[in-house]
């Protein structure tokens, strides 16, 4: 008599832990209620910790190219202030400013909010597109429904991830290569 024994394989399949940012996790509020002795009733409701602090401020953070941008936007006449300087005294080109000041235009609340803004790296055009997102996202968080819409369709909310390519080796920059002479 001939026994066959079989065996059964299993597979491990890898596990892949997501990592999310702190800054963009949400945490969920559990509320228990009671509705008799041996029935409870659990509601679960997500709220983003994206708020405004007790200053009654809304915090953001923007990036472009190298530089980032942390910006505090509070209910206000309509003064910004880039490291403690006025911005055409920090960014020295009119069409910076223009590029900062595009979120209050896009949404009509220009002279209605101040900003208080600490940038650093990067260029100076970086350091405006860098202050520029942070503006969108901090005016999204202020009011979502009025203002996400319309910064959303402009493009603002999105980073732009474009950056600098690096240089090769055996090439003088990133795609420039030796000119040949044949002489």
């Amino acid at each position: 008599m001939v026994v066959e024994k079989k065996e059964k394989i299993t597979l491990k399949k890898p596990v892949v832990k997501k990592t999310t940012s702190p800054k963009k996790t949400t945490t969920k509020k559990v509320e228990i209620k009671e509705i008799s002795d041996n029935q409870v009733k659990v509601i679960k409701q997500n709220t983003s910790k994206k708020t405004l602090d007790n200053l009654d401020r809304a915090y953001a953070t923007g990036k472009r190219k190298n530089a980032i941008a942390r910006v505090w936007l509070k209910k206000g006449n309509g003064k910004i202030t880039i490291n403690d300087q006025k911005p055409i005294d920090y960014l020295k080109r009119p069409i910076l400013e223009v590029i900062i000041n595009s979120p209050f235009v896009i949404t009509e609340t220009q002279d209605k909010f101040n900003v208080v803004c600490t940038v650093s790296g990067g260029g100076l055009s970086g350091q405006a597109g860098a202050i520029r997102h942070a503006i969108s996202k901090a005016l999204e968080i202020y009011n979502s429904e009025a203002y996400r819409k319309d910064l959303k369709s402009a493009g603002l909310l999105t980073r732009d991830s474009r950056v600098v390519e690096r240089k090769k080796a055996g090439l003088k920059k990133a795609r420039k290569g030796q000119v040949y002479r044949r002489r």
